[in-house]
């Protein structure tokens, strides 16, 4: 697993072996990232990653020009891994939180440029996301929610949804506010 852009381009990352997370992989976040830097201005936003895993997606941001990343996840050798990395690139921008996403978007408050959301792909109820994250108030006026997911999950009729992304098995929705 890579950086595939910015300043920490090509920086490998080495997550725990024991992991049970599914990272996004490089060929998919590359078409994420090329769409992204074609259509929203990357420097100096605020980013929301939920079900932030190893942390690769909130380094892709931090990478290109993102001023703070919040990374959401309950795991906790995750969360140490995200804490580790954090520390050995000295990225002073970069937030962790421990904890359950919807307790987390039950409580917080702030506004964020974009919110990237990559639940495990069984995880029951993944289409209220996109709901949570409007209820909560978390997308800026401008803001988009994007929605990793996989692709027998059809979110188009949800309400703020704008359009879908297709990377192989990887699907990636877009949501306004």
């Amino acid at each position: 697993m890579r950086i595939v852009g910015g300043k920490y381009r090509n920086r490998r990352l080495h997550p725990p072996h024991e992991m049970e997370a599914r990272p996004t992989t490089d060929f998919a976040k590359e078409g994420l990232f090329n769409v992204l830097q074609h259509s929203v201005a990357l420097d100096g936003i605020r980013v929301l990653d939920l079900f932030a895993g190893t942390g690769n997606i909130s380094l892709e941001f931090l990478s290109r020009g993102a001023v703070e990343v919040i990374s959401v996840d309950q795991d906790r050798d995750l969360y140490a891994f995200m804490q580790r990395t954090a520390r050995e690139l000295n990225e002073t921008g970069w937030r962790m939180v421990k904890g359950d996403v919807f307790t987390f978007l039950g409580s917080h408050r702030g506004l964020y440029d974009i919110v990237f959301a990559d639940p495990p792909f069984h995880l029951e109820n993944i289409e209220r996301i996109p709901t949570l994250v409007r209820s909560a108030g978390l997308l800026g006026e401008e803001g988009t929610l994007i929605l990793e997911h996989h692709e027998k999950l059809d979110l188009s009729a949800l309400p703020g949804y704008q359009r879908t992304r297709k990377y192989g098995l990887i699907h990636f929705s877009f949501f306004g506010p």
